[in-house]
């Protein structure tokens, strides 16, 4: 495992204050996190101090507080992730740069009173060993947590698509047609894509446990009225209001992965949290199916509060992570106990408003998808194979329910294919990240964001070869009879494994190459996919029926080979496009 750590290095006053731009052909200065001993009058006496051994200081830190707090004024810090003896860190010198092409030193430092004024200021750290350091905490109790983040992404997901098992009685009850049923997977995925833009902010600002729990529970109590509708708009409105109180687990599983998982022993760990999103919908058809045909519709949605109970009852068990929030109560704690006002962490120190947090929060991720062509093109990849997991639940009914005239729990069924692609994946995205870790340590430890893009590269291929084989060996390509529906069954492998590798890769390329501002990346990706998602079940039914399912399935596997450079592109451009921003890595 990397083993960071640095020596004394003496910073004279001035160098706080001096012109920090930077020239063509000069070396950027790192950043400095600690000292080995008191130098002048600097009243705080600190040991050696170094980074979690398992923590490498090259990737983006998962647990920074990016949101809530004022990068401007107060920059970068890895106070959540070092360890030291005592426990604190000088301010100014813990404070560096935000990691962009644009190099520009944080306000605090730049201004030479403010500079003063930060020498007095310790920021709580780690300590070696520390019990309450949940990277210290035993690998059964992390795989636990793991564990619950993985499966409460996997309800909740189940939760979107489980209603499609049985469509047709909920359009015979209600004389609604199979548009406006479908707006009940639709509308609650638009949840998905809402909901994470308030949960983000508040999980930074009150730590992630009462996130976890509250929209849970508050999910949970919705399930009652979209079971008991006596009308179709009472359904559409309950679930709307479920996807966004669900979208809780989808917006805390990865951060809470990442808390208890440094970045360099968190490959298993986050395969799960990648196959989580796409397994879970799968799931839903094979149950709605069985549920729906045989007791009724709205059983189905008795089920999922069930299933949904259960998963929160187990969340309630999941301690508080967040490193800043932890360290933030323990800065209180020790402010309390000496009476020293100068002891605290940089979210407290630099605080954003709240101007600024609705900035970060709604505005940029929408500034960054139009400035930035790298979130643009990979947030439309995500979209386009999250969409087409969903028309997946539309387009599976029309073969085999319509042409083979199978029942809603045999057509639920067909759906095992792509869990057994995203089991495949589970197991091959471990590899991809030792690759990357191979690829980081030729380069010095220090790899580019493009270098994890070879998942990607491979993933990429598997979206239009199932989808050609799906609309090739349907009806009327290959008739019912035999054997036949092996062809359009199997499709769903290389589709489930194509879709957890792709979307693995692709997301962990834009923590890479937007370090500093990766809550609004992976918001805007997060609003893009979701937009995807909630679309797709309103026309594919009809596109089916009115193309044929060969051109249909065809036309979608074309989009899919249209996007096929993408990776390739920025694999050979990538570089030379950050270059050009002003907010991705250098």
């Amino acid at each position: 495992m990397p083993h960071s750590e640095t020596s004394t290095i003496a910073v004279p006053d001035e160098a706080h204050h001096a012109d920090h731009t930077k020239h063509e052909g000069e070396t950027r200065p790192g950043h400095i996190t600690f000292t080995d001993s008191t130098r002048g009058d600097r009243d705080l006496a600190l040991t050696r101090t170094r980074t979690h051994e398992s923590h490498d200081d090259a990737r983006p830190d998962l647990s920074f507080p990016f949101g809530t707090t004022d990068l401007n004024r107060g920059g970068f810090t890895n106070e959540y992730r070092a360890v030291s003896e005592t426990g604190y860190l000088p301010a100014d010198l813990a404070l560096r740069p935000v990691p962009s092409h644009v190099y520009r030193l944080p306000q605090a430092l730049a201004d030479p009173e403010k500079a003063r004024e930060l020498k007095q200021m310790k920021l709580v750290t780690w300590k070696e060993g520390d019990p309450e350091d949940p990277r210290n905490w035993s690998n059964l109790y992390r795989w636990y947590i793991t564990a619950v983040c993985a499966i409460a992404v996997v309800q909740v997901a189940f939760a979107s698509a489980v209603i499609t098992g049985d469509f047709r009685d909920i359009e015979a009850e209600f004389h609604v047609g199979e548009v406006v049923t479908a707006l009940s997977v639709s509308l609650m995925v638009c949840g998905f894509g809402i909901g994470p833009l308030c949960w983000s902010p508040l999980s930074e600002l009150y730590g992630r446990r009462p996130i976890w729990i509250i929209p849970s529970v508050i999910y949970v109590i919705f399930n009652i009225p979209c079971a008991v509708a006596k009308n179709i708009q009472t359904l559409l409105i309950c679930r709307f209001f479920c996807g966004i109180f669900a979208s809780a687990p989808l917006t805390l599983a990865g951060g809470t992965i990442s808390d208890v998982w440094d970045n360099n022993e968190r490959g298993l760990a986050i395969a799960l949290f990648a196959a989580a999103p796409y397994g879970g919908p799968v799931l839903g058809p094979i149950v709605g199916g069985f549920v729906g045909e045989t007791i009724g519709w709205r059983w189905i949605l008795w089920v999922n509060m069930i299933f949904a109970g259960v998963v929160t009852a187990f969340t309630m068990t999941i301690p508080e992570t967040f490193a800043p929030a932890l360290l933030r109560r323990r800065a209180q704690r020790l402010r309390e106990e000496t009476g020293d006002p100068t002891i605290t962490t940089e979210q407290e120190l630099f605080k954003a408003s709240l101007s600024q947090i609705i900035t970060e929060t709604l505005l940029r991720p929408f500034q960054m998808i139009l400035t930035e062509p790298i979130l643009l093109l990979m947030s439309l990849y995500i979209a386009l194979i999250y969409g087409l997991l969903y028309a997946f639940f539309f387009s599976f009914p029309v073969v085999f329910g319509e042409d083979y005239a199978w029942n809603d729990g045999m057509v639920g069924l067909t759906f095992c294919s792509v869990l057994i692609g995203v089991a495949i994946a589970i197991f091959v995205t471990p590899r991809i990240e030792r690759d990357y870790l191979r690829r980081a340590a030729e380069k010095g430890g220090r790899a580019d964001p493009e270098d994890r893009l070879p998942g990607m590269m491979l993933g990429c291929w598997f979206v239009p070869i199932s989808l050609f084989i799906f609309g090739w060996t349907s009806p009327p390509a290959v008739m019912p009879g035999g054997g036949n529906w092996v062809g359009p069954v199997s499709s769903g492998v290389p589709f489930g494994f194509g879709m957890v590798i792709i979307y693995f890769s692709a997301n962990a390329y834009l923590i890479d190459a937007f370090p500093g501002y990766v809550a609004s990346a992976l918001a805007a990706k997060t609003v893009i996919r979701s937009g995807s998602g909630a679309a797709m079940p309103l026309f594919i039914t009809a596109m089916y029926h009115n193309l044929g399912n060969g051109w249909a399935a065809s036309t979608w596997a074309f989009i899919s080979l249209a996007m096929i450079p993408i990776p390739f592109l920025f694999y050979r451009y990538g570089k030379s496009i950050r270059a050009r921003s002003k907010r991705a890595a250098a």
